[in-house]
């Protein structure tokens, strides 16, 4: 199976570390985050991979050349401007089978291969990965009507929601949507395709997953790759 993964965000919350280094190389333990995504792919049998680049693009395509020194192929798909986290694929090349695309700054022990295979069992369109998260609200929530009657009052409510890790399986046909050169946004290619009657589906885990997007973010996952590095290596 061929990756795609998107490295070419300027990732601005993380400033001002990213203004001198791309967010994708930023160091976890003695490894770029990008490298253990590498590492856990291959071991997954994924060893065909497309980085999107675009923000500092020649500091990733020096680190990681052509892959061979991670035991994979890697190839190069440049954007000039910002495409969105679904308008790159429409320049990628090569994407005529099943494929995955993820973030290159996603600290996870997602299981890649059961992923895939629940993908493929339930012939879906787009398979998405899913976590579930707990959002505390530290003040007591008002629920009212137009008028102002108040008719609940509930103290620090805890919400459960099902949140997208930025990891998906895809099939070929979700190109026909994509045009190349122009902007698109994973969820308004979600929307698209339930538009489309086309199957999408969500992969629930509860396996440990870190977006990588801001400062306290990033030295959590620090702190926490050091504790579990077994977990997160093959």
């Amino acid at each position: 199976m061929k990756a795609v993964i998107l490295a070419g965000g300027k990732g601005t919350r993380l400033q001002p570390y990213t203004m001198v280094i791309p967010k994708p190389l930023m160091p976890i333990g003695e490894k770029a985050i990008l490298e253990v995504v590498i590492d856990q792919l291959k071991h997954a049998g994924v060893k065909d991979i497309t980085l999107a680049v675009g923000y500092h693009a020649e500091l990733i395509m020096a680190y990681f050349g052509d892959g061979s020194k991670h035991g994979v192929h890697i190839d190069y798909s440049r954007e000039e401007k910002p495409m969105g986290t679904s308008g790159p694929l429409g320049k990628v090349k090569g994407l005529s089978e099943t494929f995955l695309v993820m973030n290159g700054d996603i600290l996870t022990t997602l299981p890649y291969k059961e992923l895939i295979e629940f993908h493929k069992k339930n012939k879906a369109t787009v398979t998405i990965a899913v976590h579930k998260r707990n959002v505390n609200i530290n003040f007591g929530v008002i629920g009212l009507d137009a008028s102002g009657n108040v008719h609940s009052y509930t103290e620090k409510p805890t919400h459960e929601y099902h949140v997208s890790m930025g990891i998906n399986i895809m099939e070929p046909k979700v190109l026909e949507i994509i045009k190349e050169h122009e902007y698109l946004d994973f969820p308004e290619l979600v929307k698209m395709l339930i538009q489309k009657k086309e199957k999408v589906m969500a992969y629930v885990t509860d396996a440990y997953w870190l977006d990588i997007g801001r400062p306290d973010d990033y030295q959590k996952a620090i702190d926490e790759f050091q504790k579990m590095q077994s977990s997160f290596l093959p």
